[in-house]
């Protein structure tokens, strides 16, 4: 665990001509892309595709600025990347990478000093308990992904949405703070497989999860610091 989340998570990002952020939400095409870290390499994959083999942390490259919604930063450009990318997509599109130097930090409203984030919207990681996404399932009529939600935690033997009420919490020896209600977007209505959109499960999720217009489900999370955690932690909650 890093101060801006899971080691290799969300260091690359892909921008427009403009060099603003692109995902799912304007290419739903995206969702057909696999990720699999191997070694010291990133490959990503895509059916009918060769697949595109890159450095997990390139060291060099040109400097470019990225925006992320109203944030401002830069990163590395990764030559090989853009065309992949932009063959699948239709679009033109450039794939840059977060270096350890950058540092973008998470809005003050929300964060402590020295709290940062990578390419994520807003937070170094999401926390979704299980119970909640069963809840969901339940009162859908049929089984909900969880990566339609794309969670870094999941958490077990809670009630469900019992994360809403957590503020600090510890898994393994390294402690967390829950610091917004995360508001869920059309990604969540993508077929994981295939980026088709629908208007689940969305639609359920507004019947009984709408606050102040918008639809909550999940936790943004920070870490207090450097550490490690594991599969199967022990998580306790403090306040």
């Amino acid at each position: 665990m890093e101060r801006c989340g899971l080691e290799h998570d969300r260091r690359f990002v892909l921008v427009g001509s403009d060099g603003r952020f692109v995902t799912q939400r304007e290419l739903g095409v995206l969702a057909q892309t696999r990720v699999r870290v191997e070694g010291d390499r990133v490959v990503v994959s895509a059916a009918g595709r060769a697949p595109l083999s890159l450095p997990a942390a390139p060291a060099a490259g040109e400097r470019v600025r990225v925006r992320v919604w109203e944030d401002d930063s830069e990163g590395l450009l990764v030559p090989e990347g853009g065309p992949w990318f932009s063959e699948l997509a239709g679009v033109p599109l450039s794939l840059v990478y977060m270096p350890a130097d950058v540092q973008r930090p998470v809005d003050d409203r929300y964060g402590e000093p020295g709290d940062r984030v990578s390419f994520a919207d807003g937070f170094p990681l999401l926390l979704v308990s299980q119970a909640s996404l069963d809840l969901l399932s339940e009162r859908s009529g049929r089984p909900v992904e969880m990566r339609r939600f794309r969670p870094n935690l999941v958490v077990t033997g809670t009630p469900p949405h019992a994360e809403d009420g957590w503020r600090r919490f510890r898994i393994g020896d390294l402690g967390f703070r829950a610091v917004k209600p995360c508001s869920r977007c059309v990604i969540t209505t993508r077929d994981p497989d295939t980026g088709v959109a629908g208007k689940e499960p969305l639609a359920e999720l507004a019947r009984y999860r709408l606050q102040d217009g918008k639809v909550m489900f999940g936790m943004n999370v920070i870490p207090d610091r450097e550490g490690e955690i594991a599969v199967g932690d022990p998580v306790e909650v403090f306040g």
